[in-house]
């Protein structure tokens, strides 16, 4: 038996005072609506109506019934109005993760623009290198970055755009070490590469004027899971880093970093926004990754112009 439907004809009976004309506005037959009722008070055991040839009248329980299935039938629409507008208007929290240094430079002033446009949704941000499990974890969207296209998974993966690193040392240890000629020269450096979940910590891939060259890094006793700790470790003269262009713009503008082969890069990372399904998306979610995928990608235009202007 669907109760709902059967309280929604009860209510609608007691309202018109006739089987007929309940029937006459639900567009369904009298006898659907008589059975309906029927149900309802061989469910209840309890007599809901007094039936004549003319009309039908309310038993006590009814009145009782009848009120409360008025107060129930109240809250469950709003529930469906609350339900369909989240498909309409974005409210409500936000659970979002991304990965530490890309989330501090580029999510967090994404979602203050974010929120200047949508105030009634509030964004709850976690930065982590972790990589979480979006479902277990009850993350709405996660920015995450990979050297290679995602996996084919459950998840709906929208591209960001691109980031690039470049090599950095202090000037103080560039005049002490002197500045490498090429690649091969980085191997008597002390070279740093951060900690993340998609640069090997061994290794640098860069792109140049060769294509692809390979870069064994020696260990150097000290690790770091951060860009912007490495660029901080670098002016103190620690030796060459690969730091990602937003990091390291700055820092070459004022002179403390100074860019090493020029002509290179490291391997690019492509930043993704994750999330679950496109079927009947919630509205802040749909909003917020319409957003950073206008944002992101100025963003990072930005940084890139920035450095040639210093080129």
């Amino acid at each position: 038996m669907d109760t709902f439907t059967n309280m929604r004809i009860f209510v609608r009976v007691a309202e018109e005072g006739s089987f007929t004309a309940a029937a006459q506005r639900l567009n369904i037959t009298t006898p659907a609506v008589s059975r309906a009722v029927s149900a309802l008070e061989a469910y209840l055991r309890t007599r809901l109506l007094n039936r004549s040839t003319r009309r039908v009248v309310l038993t006590e329980a009814g009145h009782r019934y009848l009120q409360r299935c008025e107060q129930i039938l109240m809250f469950v629409e709003q529930a469906e109005a609350e339900a369909a507008d989240a498909q309409v208007r974005p409210t409500g929290q936000l659970r979002v993760h991304a990965t530490s240094s890309f989330g501090q430079t580029y999510v967090t002033p994404a979602i203050v623009r974010y929120r200047e446009q949508y105030p009634s949704v509030s964004v709850d941000l976690t930065l982590s290198q972790h990589m979480p499990d979006i479902i277990d974890e009850g993350y709405d969207v996660s920015v995450l970055l990979s050297v290679e296209e995602l996996p084919d998974s459950s998840l709906v993966a929208q591209r960001l755009g691109t980031l690039r690193s470049v090599l950095c040392a202090a000037p103080v240890y560039l005049r002490e070490h002197g500045m490498p000629q090429d690649v091969h020269e980085l191997s008597r450096h002390a070279c740093f590469q951060f900690v993340s979940a998609v640069y090997p910590v061994d290794r640098w891939l860069l792109e140049g004027p060769n294509g692809i060259e390979t870069v064994h890094l020696r260990e150097a006793g000290f690790r770091i899971n951060s860009a912007n700790g490495l660029a901080v470790a670098l002016k103190e003269g620690i030796g060459i880093g690969a730091v990602p262009i937003s990091t390291a713009a700055e820092s070459l503008r004022d002179g403390s970093l100074t860019r090493v082969l020029p002509d290179y890069r490291l391997q690019p990372l492509t930043a993704y926004a994750l999330y679950t399904s496109r079927r009947y998306l919630d509205a802040k979610i749909k909003t917020f990754v319409e957003h950073l995928r206008d944002f992101i990608p100025q963003m990072l235009e930005s940084y890139e112009a920035s450095l040639k202007s210093m080129a």
